[in-house]
């Protein structure tokens, strides 16, 4: 099957790619959606898969037998094994009604393939008033000198040994904002450098892994990264002083940019704004 571009390209309200995420709307092409449906059949990563770091296997494909395709809306359902699996439904179109038929695919790809959880996803302009769900960011690293920042803040491996040894405490107090796996991959020589900070000799807030890797269309890309700040030493800055090393980072490592997603309206959601990053649209997710 091969998608229509035609037909696909004016539904991509938001440059969201499903097994992918996010990507620059200068690689939103057919061939991106042509490679997912190949990726689905070899079940291999693509070469630009952002999960190719983690090594392992591609645990989420597309349904390819079951993706709808018609002039005014796309409908691109997955399936994800992990835990009691996941069928998402990325409903592409303009009408609100998408909603209602992804939503009936959703429920009936959860009987077929016996999983626990279905979900829509449906992307949103940028335009969206009231929006729900998640921002996509751009930020470009060419227009622009990202400076170091003023801070305490080095890649974990800089600081003193008595101080590395506290970062998997905070990992383990932050494992829903992901440190504690990304701790797991440290631990096993996968990932790239993470940056951290420190008040006294214990860390308190980390992000990363910091590795720039080529995108579809061979730009390179600042990978997206884990990033938390212990809740007792948030409002002092520390949050956006990691940030800032991180795009530091990436700028003298080369990278043309990065993508983010942030919670509407949340901490980070802010911070990214606040420093000026380009929206490119919201995803917002419901459980069936």
């Amino acid at each position: 099957m091969l998608f229509r571009w035609d037909w696909l390209r004016p539904q991509l309200t938001a440059p969201i790619v499903p097994t992918l995420g996010p990507v620059h709307p200068d690689a939103l092409a057919v061939s991106i959606f042509e490679d997912i449906l190949r990726a689905a059949d070899t079940g291999d990563f693509l070469p630009y898969d952002k999960d190719q770091r983690w090594g392992g296997e591609k645990d989420e494909k597309v349904l390819r037998a079951d993706v709808v395709h018609h002039p005014e809306h796309t409908l691109i359902p997955t399936l994800a094994q992990r835990g009691r699996g996941t069928v998402k439904v990325f409903a592409y179109g303009l009408r609100d009604s998408v909603i209602n038929e992804a939503a009936e695919l959703a429920t009936n790809l959860v009987a077929a393939h016996d999983v626990a959880d279905a979900r829509v996803v449906r992307p949103l302009r940028r335009e969206t008033t009231h929006p729900r769900g998640t921002r996509i960011q751009l930020k470009d690293f060419t227009t622009g000198p990202c400076p170091a920042p003023d801070g305490p803040v080095r890649p974990i491996t800089a600081w003193p040994a008595a101080v590395q040894n506290t970062f998997a405490p905070f990992a383990e107090t932050m494992a829903a904002d992901g440190l504690a796996y990304l701790h797991t991959q440290m631990q096993a020589g996968r990932c790239g450098p993470v940056l951290a900070t420190a008040i006294g000799d214990r860390i308190v807030g980390a992000i990363g892994p910091m590795e720039v890797r080529m995108d579809a269309i061979g730009r390179p890309q600042l990978m997206p990264q884990y990033f938390a700040v212990l809740p007792k030493a948030r409002g002092h800055g520390l949050g956006r002083v990691l940030w800032q090393a991180a795009m530091h980072w990436g700028q003298a490592h080369g990278a043309a940019y990065q993508l983010l997603q942030t919670e509407v309206d949340g901490p980070s959601d802010r911070l990214c704004r606040s420093e000026g990053l380009a929206s490119l649209g919201f995803s917002h997710m419901t459980r069936i």
